[in-house]
Formats: structure tokens, sequence, C-alpha cells
């Protein structure tokens, strides 16, 4: 497990930005994690960022990213200095990287230097701009055709999560991030495989919700006034390509496609326009599954001011923790 105590005031800095460039990060790992057949809904998109891998040569330095191990140094994937970066700005940043960042953050992972990371030392500019280079090459192939869809649903997670900071705190922020997350003030603990502890003294706190997270919380320490720390965001279901049911979805397999959808985004209350937003269906469509999923007891309705918020029964929390697809991941920390 990973402990991360906060003091107040980086408690009460907590924000939420996207990084297209850490969800490009976070699929290849997805590929790596599963080499034939990846998960619904990953599946297709798999198929697709496979053939780029194996078609462009010029993808080739992001072995780097299996090569590493665990412990990634975190200007491989630098966490966004800005609420939404642009994939083009974050590159920016991996190619102007300076080398005392990379020494000193190498120096903390890897004291014995791997040899996939020496050419980041022999010579800086070209490993960096290499790299940078086989990331466009896999964002333009494997990504960006995805991305409106990805930064819709991200975009609404954010909002979702941001109105919940400013209503309610930090503190009921924190306790709902996330099944793998436990927030006893003032001690945050992500429950990973990995064993740290460290404390965070007059920092800031940087959530970010990715899409191809897969259940991994990914955390970072590296920079000297940000901790950051990644989560599952709803809406992977915009990856999706058809509606028959992968053959070991056994929740979709029971209550049909749609409706697996929408019980599983529903592990964060949401409106219909929200699910419909993350889901990319119809709101129409939405609300009928909703209909089905109320009569049969597994989702409830409250209102919350002009809002309407759909949300888990505990039956329903049970069917998408029993029947939900395999969570297992590789982690991984910078």
């Amino acid at each position: 497990m990973i402990r991360i105590e906060l003091d107040e005031p980086t408690l009460s800095r907590t924000r939420i930005a996207i990084s297209p460039l850490i969800e490009t990060v976070c699929g290849l790992w997805l590929l790596h994690r599963h080499p034939d057949t990846a998960p619904w809904p990953y599946d297709g998109w798999a198929r697709r960022a496979r053939a780029v891998l194996r078609s462009d040569p010029a993808t080739v330095p992001l072995r780097v990213y299996f090569e590493v191990g665990r412990m990634l140094p975190d200007f491989l994937a630098p966490m966004p200095g800005s609420p939404a970066p642009t994939f083009e700005e974050q590159l920016d940043e991996v190619r102007h990287t300076p080398a005392a960042v990379i020494a000193k953050q190498v120096a903390r992972h890897h004291p014995d230097v791997p040899p996939c990371l020496r050419p980041f030392f022999d010579d800086r500019e070209t490993a960096l701009n290499r790299l940078a280079d086989g990331l466009a090459a896999f964002w333009d192939g494997a990504m960006a055709p995805y991305w409106p869809a990805m930064r819709a649903a991200l975009d609404e997670e954010v909002l979702l999560r941001a109105r919940a900071l400013a209503a309610d705190g930090p503190d009921a922020l924190l306790a709902r991030l996330h099944d793998r997350v436990r927030w006893e003030r003032p001690v945050l603990t992500l429950m990973k495989q990995l064993e740290d502890d460290f404390t965070a003294t007059d920092q800031r706190l940087l959530l970010v919700p990715l899409i191809f997270s897969r259940g991994a919380l990914l955390y970072s320490s590296d920079h000297p006034e940000v901790v950051l720390v990644t989560y599952q965001a709803r809406g992977a279901a915009v990856l999706a390509e058809s509606h028959t049911p992968a053959p070991d979805d056994r929740l979709a397999l029971l209550i049909g496609r749609g409706r697996a959808t929408v019980l599983r985004a529903l592990t964060t209350p949401s409106t219909t326009t929200g699910l419909a937003t993350v889901l990319g269906l119809a709101p129409s469509t939405v609300s009928e599954h909703l209909g089905g999923l109320q009569a049969a007891g597994v989702v409830h309705r409250r209102r919350a001011g002009r809002r309407v918020l759909y949300g888990l029964e505990p039956a329903g929390l049970a069917l998408v923790n029993l029947l939900g697809d395999d969570s297992a991941t590789t982690e991984f920390v910078s």
C-alpha cells in the first residue's frame, strides 16, 4: 500500500487535470499487460493500436516504458502543467527535459542506470526526440481518432469532481474518489502491491482521471511542488466499437451491454445528460436503461438541487463488483 500523508496546505490546494500524454502511456501499458486480447471496451482500440506498433518503426523507442520496470522516472510521463494541456504541449515538455532533471529522477528510482535509460545520458537530445517522435506516431495512429470522445468523457469527469470539490471540500472528494483509495485524514492510502510512505508538506495534490487506467493507481512525488495521483475515470465505454457483449463480459451477458455500461458508469452518481455525454449514447437511450435498472432495484434516483442524480443501490454495486471485468493491473510509480 502507498500511504501519503497530506498536510493542510497541500490538501487545500487539491486540483484536477487531464493528461493526454499519461493517457497515451497507460494505453501502452494496457497493451503490454494484454498482449493477445484486451478486455472490453478496449478490445477494438487495442487491435488498432497493436497495428500501429507493428507497422510504424518510429514507435520502437516506446519499448522503454516496458523495459524500465515499475519505477518510472517522471520525465518519461511528466505530469500536466495546466488543467487541460494539449498532447503537443506535453510532448514539447518531454523534448526539452533538462539533463539535471533526468539525472535526479533516474538516481532516485534507478541508482544503477538500466540500459534502456542510458541513451538519455549519452545523447540526451537525440534520445528525447526519438521518444517524443515515437509517442507522436502512436498518438496519431492509435489515440487521436478516439481523443474527441475521450476528451468529452474526461471533461464530464472533471466537471463532476470539481463540483464535488467546490461544494463539499477535498475530504468528501477523496473519500469518494475510487474504490481502491482510502482517505482517513491526514493519510491518503492507495491500495497497491507496492509499499511506500511519504509526507507531502506545503505542496499541491493533483488528481488526474484516466480512461486507460483500468483500476491502476499511479502516483508521482518527483515534482518538488506537486504530488500526483491518477485514478480510473468513468467513460471508458466511449472506446467500444460494437454492441455485442464480449464472451467474458458476464455482466453484459446477464443484463445486456447497454444496461451493463450504464450500471458500471454509475459507480460515480451522475445525471442522465452526464451519462449520455460520457457514454456517447442518446439521452433517451440512457433514460430507458436507467428506468429498467431502477425497476430492478439496482439503481436509485435522488434529487440534488435542480439536478436528478442516479447512483447504485447496494445490489447494483454487488453486481458490478461480482460480475465486472478483471481489474488486475501492473502497478507503476514515478
